[in-house]
């Protein structure tokens, strides 16, 4: 092809694919190969495994059924109310109709494929824990690179191969408005399967630990526990799976925002590379990642945390080479393609202040985790009271840092404009931001399934009887997997917040593209604006009500099942009778399950009944104010959660002392404060929080495909 020989960098995109599906098969073949414990070890593993399988196919099941009609409505509404010069609106139906499902099926692909894998896992580093932490955390981040460079691979490639079959390099005007649908499609599937995930892992959770470790007064992942198998196939549907998904759709539903905006200065210099720009440097980024994956060393003697972050500041430093390389090559119009180099950077270094800002918000050796750890002492409510303070505080660094950002990216773009001479600068500038942010996607997802990964290999090791020794690693490596999780959701969050003012934007140029009409200026004086944008603030709150009261309904099903269970067989508490773990499963998945609907088909409908009503302005503002509610939102219940989490862990790990010196640890009354504390944030943190991040960007695409709805 034509432009394969103009942009030889170009080749990197495919090229990078091949790399990633052959890291990940070696990755996969290194893991599933190594030991897998003893038997009893294995008899856990095998538990998880059915139960997980069982979820997984009964949630895509219904997700695949609503994506079908999702399906069928995208295609009607095409080729009612939008036209397109040449292309019929048949062809232009079908075509995203296509791109809908094709994302939808490379969406569910994700979750599937991060889920076995990540179970398959588990068993691996427990048993490898019986030897060394070194060959633990190895296994653990290789299983969880496994879902990280895949789904970064699959939607690097599947973004490139639609854009070529929808005519990319002979009509590049048209073609990333047409793919489209396939970030609708991966969004779509990513709210059920984090919804769905996330409702499932904290009910679990929350009836694991109130009855269990409150009111029994048993250890974390002890078999007694009837509700323990289900807590751990949780953490395999809702962090590996859900997640998975989630950022599969936020690369796919950015880069194919960062195209469309690319068309406009595409339309003045008839340069592609304005197209393909963010289809490269995200493939140098994966290389990038892979480089940074394969760097990590453990050690029993370092801490993981650090071997960790080495690998990532590699990934953070090639990253930075790959953007200089593309940028200077490939945006050097008139020799000021250093402006959007920098503008690339502090995309880029926005990664590294997210994982700061998350790491001192949530890490136990800092204010904040010892702050809500030493109102433990006083009971559940200065619990609860001081992990809200510690929420709402975080919301200032946070919104700092991405308001820096924006401005810094978008004064470079300027710049490289009013050295050009050529419009679009500033706008394009954020662009090639968000994209420099996503470089390190495939490293912060291995990092991010590496924590359940850990986490159930801690309750593999528990539930088998493991010696104390085995237990001790897993545990040291379930504290690091608890941070890693942390820092992936303040990732997503700071790139949703990037990705926003992109998407609003490309947006806005649909909307132009559809009219004929300049659409640059969203006026909230008018009252139909007024209230679209009024609504849109509405809709994040209402969306997480409904998430968090899944799961309180689904977890006080479960603790009513396990209190049950120890009431009426009181063998279970001394070994003698055997919890009935699978009906805590079925309690769970069909909970989980009926809950998913209301809140997801809410955030699907309630922008389509905004747009109908009261026109594209004002769904620009429901967009853009929505959007606004949700970034904050999603970091207050993200890292609340995740500090309440590690108060917790910092007791549990004997950190907080009495006036005089005496530990207060398990079994303590600050204890019990702290786990009511966690029980509160984790709907926050893992169903409500995260399932945000991808309400953020299904409000996005969905606006960009059903826009001629809003004319």
């Amino acid at each position: 092809m034509d432009a394969f020989a103009v942009n030889p960098l170009l080749w990197i995109v495919p090229i990078s694919g091949v790399i990633a599906l052959a890291v990940a098969a070696y990755f996969a073949y290194d893991v599933l190969s190594s030991d897998k414990g003893t038997p009893e070890m294995q008899a856990v593993a095998g538990a998880i495994y059915e139960a997980a399988v069982a979820f997984i196919s009964r949630q895509y099941r219904t997700i695949a059924l609503l994506a079908l009609g999702g399906t069928v409505l995208i295609a009607a509404v095409i080729y009612f109310f939008e036209s397109a010069p040449g292309v019929s609106r048949e062809e232009l139906a079908i075509k995203t109709a296509i791109a809908f499902l094709v994302g939808a099926i490379c969406s569910m692909l994700c979750g599937i494929i991060g889920m076995y894998v990540a179970v398959k896992s588990n068993l691996r580093t427990a048993a490898a824990a019986q030897h060394s932490v070194a060959d633990a955390l190895r296994i653990a981040l290789r299983g969880g690179a496994v879902s990280g460079i895949l789904v970064v691979g699959l939607s690097l490639i599947g973004v490139f191969v639609m854009f070529i079959a929808y005519g990319g390099f002979s009509a590049p005007e048209q073609a990333p408005f047409t793919i489209v649908g396939f970030g609708f499609g991966a969004s779509f599937v990513a709210l059920f399967a984090q919804l769905g995930g996330g409702i499932y892992t904290k009910a679990a959770d929350l009836g694991a630990d109130l009855v269990g470790k409150v009111e029994a007064g048993i250890p974390e992942d002890d078999p007694r526990n009837a509700a323990v198998i289900a807590d751990l196939v949780g953490d395999n549907v809702g962090d590996c799976a859900g997640r998975g998904a989630d950022l599969f759709e936020s690369t796919a539903a950015e880069n194919i925002g960062a195209m469309i905006l690319g068309v406009a200065i595409f339309a003045v210099t008839k340069d592609v590379a304005w197209i393909l720009f963010p289809l490269v440097v995200r493939g140098f980024g994966l290389v990038a990642s892979v480089i940074g994956i394969f760097s990590v060393r453990g050690s029993d003697t370092k801490s993981p945390m650090s071997s960790l972050n080495m690998g990532y500041y590699i990934t953070v430093a090639l990253s930075i080479a790959g953007m200089f390389l593309v940028t200077q090559v490939m945006l050097n119009t008139k020799g000021a393609g250093i402006w959007f180099f920098y503008a690339g950077v502090v995309g880029i270094l926005t990664s590294l202040v997210f994982v700061f800002i998350t790491q001192f918000y949530t890490a136990g050796t800092w204010r904040p985790v010892k702050e809500i750890a030493q109102a433990a002492k006083t009971g559940p409510a200065t619990t609860i009271i001081s992990g809200v303070a510690v929420g709402f505080e975080t919301t200032a660094s946070s919104a700092i840092a991405i308001a820096i950002a924006l401005f810094l990216s978008h004064y470079f773009g300027e710049r490289w404009g009013a050295q050009t001479g050529l419009p679009h600068g500033g706008i394009y500038g954020t662009a090639v931001a968000t994209m420099g942010m996503l470089m390190s996607a495939a490293f912060i997802l291995a990092e991010d399934t590496f924590g359940p990964i850990t986490d159930n290999a801690g309750g593999v090791a528990s539930m088998s009887r493991a010696s104390q020794e085995t237990r001790e690693r897993t545990d040291r490596l379930d504290a690091v997997g608890n941070t890693t999780k942390a820092l992936t959701k303040g990732y997503a969050v700071a790139s949703a917040a990037l990705a926003a003012f992109l998407l609003f934007s490309a947006y806005l140029d649909k909307v132009a593209q559809l009219t004929g009409k300049p659409f640059d200026t969203v006026d909230l004086a008018k009252v139909n604006v007024f209230i679209g944008g009024f609504l849109g603030a509405m809709l994040v709150y209402f969306f997480s009500s409904l998430a968090i009261r899944a799961v309180g309904k689904s977890g006080s099903a479960i603790i009513e099942e396990v209190r049950r269970q120890f009431r009426e067989h009181p063998g279970i508490m001394d070994g003698t009778e055997r919890p009935d773990y699978g009906r805590v499963v079925d309690i769970t998945t069909a909970s989980a399950l009926r809950n998913m609907i209301a809140p997801g088909l809410l955030a699907v409908c309630a922008p389509i009944v905004v747009g109908v009503l009261l026109k594209a302005e004002a769904e620009a503002a429901f967009l853009m104010v929505g959007t606004m509610a949700g970034v904050i939102l999603a970091t207050v219940l993200n890292n609340g959660g995740g500090a309440w989490d590690n108060a917790k862990k910092y007791i549990e790990s004997g950190e907080l002392k009495d006036d005089k010196g005496n530990v207060l640890g398990k079994g303590t009354a600050a204890h019990a404060a702290a786990v009511v504390g966690d029980t509160v944030g984790d709907p926050f943190k893992d169903t409500a929080g995260p399932s945000l991040h991808v309400l953020i960007k299904l409000l996005a695409t969905i606006t960009l495909v059903l826009a001629p709805l809003f004319i």
